[in-house]
């Protein structure tokens, strides 16, 4: 069955989050879909997956008269990734950061102490879609910090670390975000960790006879290395932990 919170358990330790179940909230200019309970979407059943607090995407339309985004407000005690899907965004911190991050590209703002940010739709390039991910960081007070990234340049690559491991430095123990992008019938293993939050942003995949389809999510804990398999061209966001949440 697909629907519901909880959605299908299959083997005990696989559950299947379809992408038609998220909470969602619109702004002017803005849509966004929440994969955790989040703001006044309260789920006491989906409050994370192991650090991961807030799994969002967001479509951004720059094409009215306002500003299409989030205008500049506080964070701390954070680890804030960014991965963006299409488009470009314009972010700006109290660090003195400011990037266009254009799709392909992955962002990591720790607010550690406190910082302030606003993140925008870029309108030279029209609508934007990111996903962001927030994590709790391993150590508290840190001074804030930002770094910016790209990867994987071509499915060639596989599934890449982006942000944690060889990636982006994340002040998360254990964490890392891994992207592939899929052409249709292309395999790629997931990590060999004993938990991992797999979300298809765009396309079809097969998770060992799971089907996933473009917003669909699946939690895997404690689980033997999984092969997934793209049933048309798909881009994959991992989040992969090592340990159990």
């Amino acid at each position: 069955m697909r629907g519901g919170h909880i959605r299908e358990d299959i083997g005990m330790t696989v559950a299947l989050y379809a992408g038609s179940d998220r909470s969602s909230e619109t702004v002017k200019g803005r849509l966004t879909r929440h994969s955790f309970s989040f703001g006044p979407h309260y789920d006491p059943a989906n409050l994370g997956f192991g650090p991961l607090v807030c799994h969002n995407d967001d479509v951004l339309d720059p094409g009215g008269a306002e500003v299409a985004g989030y205008a500049e407000h506080p964070h701390s005690e954070l680890e804030i990734v960014t991965w963006v899907l299409e488009g470009a965004l314009v972010h700006t911190d109290s660090t003195g950061a400011s990037h266009v991050v254009e799709a392909g590209r992955a962002q990591v703002l720790s607010a550690g102490s406190g910082i302030r940010h606003s993140e925008v739709a870029d309108p030279a390039s029209g609508r934007c879609r990111f996903v962001q991910a927030w994590l709790a960081p391993s150590a508290s007070g840190t001074t804030p910090s930002y770094v910016i990234g790209e990867a994987p340049s071509s499915e060639a690559d596989g599934l890449v670390d982006v942000v944690g491991g060889r990636g982006l430095p994340l002040g998360t123990d254990g964490a890392r975000l891994l992207v592939a992008r899929l052409g249709r019938g292309r395999s790629v293993a997931l990590p060999d960790d004993p938990a991992q939050h797999v979300f298809a942003a765009t396309g079809a995949v097969d998770l060992g006879g799971v089907a996933l389809r473009a917003g669909d999510a699946v939690r895997l804990t404690d689980e033997p290395a999984r092969t997934v398999r793209a049933e048309e061209p798909t881009e994959l966001l991992v989040w992969s932990f090592s340990r159990q949440p």
